[in-house]
């Protein structure tokens, strides 16, 4: 859906994301080694911004598309904080902490797309910090189980306790009817992220939005599957959408397009 320029540019940006969120993913080497890559992946991306040679091939490679959009070093610093976040966290007590760790790894590739996909209008800024915790919240929800199997819950321990789920209910894949109702609540905040993101992108920026707006119809599609299982996401193999699903909604997002359509591609049960 994007013109070849903006497609490799986007290639270049997934490529570095992917390197960061991998190392801090990487299990087989201790916390301290991690911190220490990521710390040069930081020192390396700078170089980038900075008009310097970087010594990474992926940041060699994404350095044009930094110069031509003017992407700033300080919103490649918030996504590596984000990743040092999963370093030292494997709990968040509140949605406030939880939704600083999304606006990290989530809104912050948004705000870092929007400048390569191009816009107007200051308000779709605002537009891809929502979206972008629209979809990390479904992720999170998505994940619940396989997280948990590496010891991680990013459910807001507030949560739990409102609801009487333990941290050991979800470790050990016990669904109840309160883990659900919980789980519908957590939805609802995604669902909120949603209608925020549909309502804040101005008019004048729809078109250059074209494959944001894929993504969020995606995942919304995603959320509402969830929400027909009954949340029932503590086993290891995440629900997903099938590749017929996702294809008919590429082509659906796709005609919208061409067709200029303003109807909602999200947030609208």
């Amino acid at each position: 859906m994007l013109p070849r320029a903006k497609r490799e540019a986007m290639s270049a940006l997934y490529a570095f994301c992917r390197e960061v969120d991998d190392v801090a993913d990487e299990e087989t080497r201790s916390i301290e080694q991690r911190r220490i890559s990521l710390a040069a992946w930081r020192g390396d991306i700078r170089r980038a911004c900075e008009g310097d040679n970087p010594e990474f091939t992926t940041n060699r490679e994404i350095q044009p598309i930094i110069q031509r959009h003017q992407l700033s070093f300080e919103l490649f610093d918030e996504l590596i904080r984000g990743c040092e976040m999963d370093l030292d966290t494997t709990r968040y007590e509140s949605y406030e902490a939880l939704e600083l760790y999304c606006y990290r790894v989530a809104s912050v590739v948004g705000l870092l797309s929007i400048e390569i996909f191009g816009y107007r209008e200051p308000a779709t800024r605002a537009y891809a910090i929502a979206l972008g915790k629209a979809l990390q919240f479904t992720n999170i929800l998505r994940d619940v189980g396989n997280d948990a199997a590496r010891g991680r819950i990013y459910l807001p321990q507030a949560e739990l306790a409102r609801f009487s789920v333990s941290p050991e209910d979800i470790l050990q894949g016990r669904y109840s009817e309160s883990f659900a109702a919980m789980a519908k609540a957590f939805a609802q905040r995604a669902k909120d992220f949603y209608e925020s993101a549909r309502n804040t992108l101005p008019a004048a920026d729809r078109s250059n939005m074209v494959a944001a707006e894929l993504m969020g119809s995606v995942y919304w599609e995603l959320l509402l599957k969830l929400e027909r299982e009954e949340f029932r996401v503590l086993r290891r193999e995440p629900i997903r959408l099938s590749k017929p699903h996702k294809l008919a909604l590429i082509a659906r997002s796709w005609l919208r397009f061409v067709m200029r359509s303003r109807a909602p591609a999200y947030g609208v049960a």
